[in-house]
């Protein structure tokens, strides 16, 4: 099994693409080990003592290193626990339950006339945003509008990632401004 890497705008993480699919459906965003403990590979990964992070994506896995580790040092280590854990056919999350999680509940409550603003917001981030986001091994989640301003939540490899404010405001901010007149801000949530 050959699994492919790939560098990602954040130097913290790489994007490891196993050749097969990973999540059926949505995204997963391990920030502690505490959290890797409902799956087997988060955890394993996470116990190699230098990750402080494991996104599961469609078809790839990120790993972010923790502070003053090398990933020449720690890449052949997450290499090794991949390659374990997909020759095994070990389930992805403990029970093999399915484990995604979106979060896209609003976290702002939002004025019911801004409804199709809204539904705008969301279809471009759908079908615009999350593909990119999702090239450079992390995902964006919608988390609501208020009086002009989108809030945003970044995950993966974008979370931390020294270009995600740029990303916001030079990217995302422009896209949606330009599609949605009503848009005058974008912020990370």
């Amino acid at each position: 099994m050959l699994i492919e890497t790939e560098p990602t705008p954040n130097p913290a993480t790489l994007k490891f693409l196993p050749g097969r699919a990973v999540m059926d459906a949505g995204t997963r965003d391990f920030a502690t080990p505490e959290e890797a403990e409902a799956s087997p590979l988060a955890s394993a990964l996470f116990s190699l003592g230098d990750v402080e992070g494991v996104f599961f994506g469609s078809d790839f896995v990120s790993v972010t290193s923790a502070p003053g580790s090398e990933w020449r040092d720690l890449k052949p280590q997450v290499l090794d626990v991949l390659l374990d854990h997909f020759a095994s056919g070990a389930p992805l999350f403990a029970g093999g339950g399915a484990g995604a999680i979106r979060i896209d509940d609003d976290a702002f409550p939002e004025n019911p006339e801004d409804a199709d603003i809204v539904d705008q917001i969301k279809d471009l981030i759908e079908t615009r945003v999350r593909p990119a986001v999702a090239r450079d091994g992390g995902d964006i989640v919608y988390r609501g509008f208020d009086r002009g301003t989108v809030y945003l939540a970044m995950h993966g490899a974008c979370a931390g990632c020294p270009s995600s404010t740029a990303t916001l405001k030079q990217g995302i901010e422009t896209l949606l401004k330009h599609y949605v007149p009503e848009v005058t801000e974008v912020r990370a949530a």
